[in-house]
């Protein structure tokens, strides 16, 4: 199998079918991201023919395991980027080699979404493309804007619903402290805003963690910007929870979240809440600190 880099994937696709398609980044351009700093290139399309290569040898591998995997998961920043075309194309050739695989999924910027028709995202939905992964970030424009994320929270809106009416579920990866230090709960307001008028199956939030390599730590340098404590990233976490008002998947699951834990709202709120309120009155900032510095990546 041909891999590239640090192979980067949701905690919930720890049973699917890894398989390469792209790497790299179409944007590469949110200053708090040096997850694909690593490569010598921005972004990457396989050939067709090491695609096809990697699929017949994950077929012949698999035939020696009596549980197939019904789901693959393209790896890169964002593959659905792919044009409709080569996103059929390549879900024809992985289900032509390997049957039991009933859906796909990937991760997507908001703008992969944006040139595709809706007939386009319907014939995406019908080779069995579902379950995408969103770094939204954040509802809060003003945080969407600094950062360069490329898109609005009114393009989060207009893309998301076009999802909904395709058919293709997705989840939400929402970044605590994107909004900086002092505007966490009103970032954390404007997405549950943004969340509640939509159907994502998951939120998954990350707390943001800044190595000494991305843009936005020079913009602290230069005092255009300053990261929340970790207590107020607690707190935004908390508001966030205690806004949404659909039902969803919740989680705070990846190694940027020194206390994990996940549940099902509405029904888990008051027992997420509680457990927030506990981490907000007796955790230690400079542990939570000590945590976040010595965080090799995420």
């Amino acid at each position: 199998m041909h891999y590239t880099g640090t192979i980067w994937r949701p905690p919930y696709e720890a049973a699917s079918l890894l398989l390469e398609v792209t790497a790299g980044c179409t944007h590469h351009r949110c200053k708090f991201c040096t997850l694909y700093d690593e490569l010598p290139f921005k972004f990457r399309l396989s050939p067709m023919q090491v695609i096809e290569q990697d699929v017949t040898e994950a077929r012949d591998a698999l035939a020696q395991n009596a549980a197939a995997p019904n789901r693959a998961f393209l790896t890169g920043a964002n593959p659905f980027a792919l044009s409709a075309e080569k996103l059929i194309t390549i879900s024809r050739l992985i289900r032509r080699h390997i049957p039991s695989i009933q859906t796909i999924g990937c991760f997507s910027r908001v703008t992969d979404i944006t040139p595709k028709s809706d007939e386009e995202l319907a014939a995406l939905h019908g080779c069995g493309y579902d379950g995408l992964t969103i770094g939204i970030e954040t509802g809060d424009d003003q945080a969407l804007r600094f950062m360069n994320k490329g898109y609005t929270a009114g393009d989060i809106l207009t893309q998301c619903q076009r999802l909904d009416r395709a058919g293709i579920s997705y989840s939400f990866f929402y970044l605590v402290s994107i909004s900086g230090a002092g505007r966490g709960e009103t970032g954390a307001k404007a997405t549950a805003d943004i969340c509640n008028q939509l159907h994502p199956r998951r939120i998954g939030a990350n707390m943001l963690t800044i190595y000494p390599q991305s843009e936005l730590y020079r913009e602290i340098r230069r005092g255009a910007w300053q990261e929340e404590s970790e207590i107020e990233k607690y707190r935004e976490l908390r508001t966030l929870v205690e806004c949404l008002r659909i039902p969803v998947i919740f989680g705070a699951l990846g190694a940027s979240n020194a206390f994990q834990f996940q549940g099902v709202l509405p029904d888990d709120r008051e027992e997420m809440l509680a457990l927030l309120d506990g981490i907000i009155s007796s955790a230690s900032e400079e542990a939570l600190r000590r945590y976040r510095e010595h965080l090799p990546h995420l």
